[in-house]
């Protein structure tokens, strides 16, 4: 895993990569280099992962007209590398960042984007033609982020802090910025809180020719059943369990290509007790097992799980717990994502990975199992919502009053549940469904921004659902999913939290072929009724201790509302809570004091909405918005 950044534009450039290598070198630590063009430079910060002899940057072909700067890892490089022999060609290095660089002399960007499998972000310079390529692997795994100035200048970096270090960039909000945010706990792609500053969305290449504006083409897309000619995989699901278990295994297999130590994330999970359970069949040592958990008063410990699949797999273990002054780490997580995060599951996966990286170089994780395999429960409300929105509407009132008088309590602990499902179903969906994970409750929300809406994210995720018509509900709830919480909440985590500490994290379930797979199974596979990841758990059961396959879903989360109620108490009031406040040039006060009060007397939990504008407080004071 590397950091990228370049300028296309006047000859001060040369100045500016350098202070982009300085910003990135927690992404890269081991080697630095640039590679000067006549109009365009390219830089690289490289973490070492394989070919550690050869692989330094700059990475050219042959006769140095095309250079190559990679962030990511391509994992059918060794095939890539034989045909490209073959028919010729020559290389001086054993890495895969060579092997884009050949191709790059043959191949118009979107054919070149298409060879490759794997997760990038990478930039190619071609000095002949003084063009410049961006290239984003096809869910996003890896950023990069660009801008362009009115002039003809370009800036590109795998990090917002690199695009904003040439000084032609303006630091100027985003005005749609904070709306959006205060719904979904990030800022929709391809926007960003910097107004100007964008995101190459993924499955995407970015061509700029001299004095040309960025062409932007797409040239991969989610292969949605309906939609591009995907056609349903007909397969029971005991012969689907059987097909995911072999490209399962093989996209571990081709994930521990390495000539640095690895090991995997274990939360205990079934995901992610998979990806153990596979390489622990296939490797010749015992794994390395590492594993984040809280004191067990809330729930939210899951050390006995993990411990559990380490020792059914004899992996060789490590544990971590999470301390309330934990929170304090918000200034370095706000720095690292560039941006407010709303996702406090942040600071867990910040630690993890720090842990981690004193052991290992590269680590494995399940990323992506839920949103393949219809893994929350937020699937089933949405297929149960379209039934309850055609109820006749006295039945709706009457199932809402009844819902309404019972203790958050009844039902198992699960009425609080059933009556936000209630209050939203009859919305139908997409809506309804993004009121269920919005960050920040629709009423507190707007009381916040006087009334103000996100009109305009509001519509791009409208727009997402809309593209999908004609496909199974299931299959656009998933098609949604991967296109907005993957993309912008979990994989930007991922990234940023890991290359923190100079830890590459590798995800098989976002595989190619089993994305293309997965996505083409029936829907009765992954979910019926409340039953979720059936052909995952099929597939899969012989790796996995019984308490794991049986265990509810839990999220990677944290117990906020007992912290910012009792330890970090002080912490948020005097943060949120205090006369000067930045959150409060933008948002109404009186609201904002209103939460804070309700939580903390124990009328409302307001524990994820007051992290969420925690990190937007610490990103407004550091820029002084």
């Amino acid at each position: 895993m590397c950091g990228i950044s370049g300028v296309v534009g006047p000859p001060s450039a040369g100045a500016v990569i350098e202070q982009q290598l300085d910003l990135l070198h927690h992404r890269g630590p081991n080697a630095r280099g640039h590679f000067d063009g006549s109009t365009g430079l390219v830089g690289q910060n490289r973490l070492s992962i394989i070919d550690l002899v050869t692989g330094d940057p700059p990475i050219t072909n042959e006769d140095r007209t095309v250079a190559v700067v990679l962030n990511g890892e391509i994992y059918n490089f060794h095939e890539l590398r034989d045909e490209l022999r073959r028919r010729g060609h020559e290389f001086g290095s054993e890495g895969d960042t060579e092997v884009i660089a050949h191709l790059a002399e043959d191949l118009p960007p979107v054919e070149l984007a298409c060879r490759l499998d794997g997760m990038f972000g990478l930039a190619v310079w071609h000095e002949r033609r003084r063009r410049l390529v961006l290239c984003r692997d096809r869910v996003g795994k890896k950023p990069l982020f660009y801008w362009h100035g009115a002039d003809g200048r370009f800036v590109f970096g795998s990090e917002i802090k690199a695009v904003l270090a040439d000084p032609a960039v303006p630091r100027a909000l985003n005005p749609r910025a904070i709306p959006a945010y205060l719904t979904f706990g990030y800022v929709p792609s391809p926007e960003t809180f910097f107004d100007g500053v964008k995101s190459l969305p993924p499955g995407h290449v970015l061509t700029l020719d001299e004095g040309s504006e960025p062409v932007i083409e797409r040239y991969w897309s989610p292969p949605l059943v309906g939609t591009n000619g995907t056609t349903r995989a007909e397969v029971s699901l005991e012969g689907a369990a059987r097909k995911v278990r072999e490209l399962l295994r093989d996209a571990v297999a081709r994930r521990l290509i390495s000539d640095v130590p690895l090991g995997a994330f274990l939360s205990g999970g079934i995901d992610s007790s998979a990806i153990v359970g596979l390489m622990a069949s296939v490797m010749a040592k015992p794994v390395e097992t590492f594993t984040i958990g809280f004191d067990d008063r809330d729930g939210f410990d899951e050390r006995p799980f993990a411990a559990a699949v380490a020792r059914r797999h004899r992996t060789n273990h490590h544990e971590f717990v999470v301390k309330p002054d934990a929170v304090d780490l918000v200034e370095k997580l706000v720095w690292h994502h560039d941006q407010p995060f709303g996702d406090s599951s942040a600071i867990p996966t910040y630690l993890l990975s720090e842990v981690t990286a004193q052991h290992v170089t590269v680590a494995l994780s399940g990323d992506g199992g839920d949103e393949l395999f219809a893994g929350y429960e937020r699937f089933a409300a949405g297929l149960a919502a379209r039934r309850y929105a055609v109820l006749p509407e006295p039945v709706r009132r009457a199932l809402h009053r009844g819902l309404d008088l019972l203790p958050p309590s009844a039902l198992g602990g699960k009425a609080q549940r059933a009556q936000r499902f209630a209050s939203v179903a009859a919305r139908g969906l997409p809506d309804a469904y993004r009121c269920w994970i919005s960050f920040i409750a629709e009423e507190d929300r707007n009381a916040l921004l006087n009334g103000g809406r996100d009109d305009w994210a509001l519509q791009d995720y409208r727009d997402i659902w809309l593209g999908s018509e004609g496909a199974h509900p299931l299959d656009r709830l998933l098609d949604l999913n991967l296109r907005t919480y993957l993309l912008d909440d979990l994989l930007v985590k991922a990234d940023r939290m890991s290359m923190a500490h100079a830890l590459e994290v590798r995800s098989p379930f976002l595989d190619a072929d089993l994305i293309a797979y997965a996505m083409r199974l029936p829907p009765s596979t992954k979910a019926r009724g409340l039953s979720l990841k059936r052909v995952l758990k099929k597939a899969v059961a012989d790796l996995l201790p019984d308490e794991i396959l049986k265990r509810g879903k839990r999220g990677f989360g944290v117990p906020l509302d007992r912290w910012f109620r009792e330890d970090l108490r002080h912490y948020v009031n005097d943060t949120l809570g205090a006369d000067d406040a930045h959150v409060r040039r933008h948002l109404n006060g009186p609201a904002l004091e209103q939460m804070l009060a309700d939580h903390r007397a124990g009328r409302r939990n307001h524990g994820h909405a007051l992290w969420t504008l925690l990190t937007l407080e610490v990103f407004l004071r550091r820029e002084g918005w």
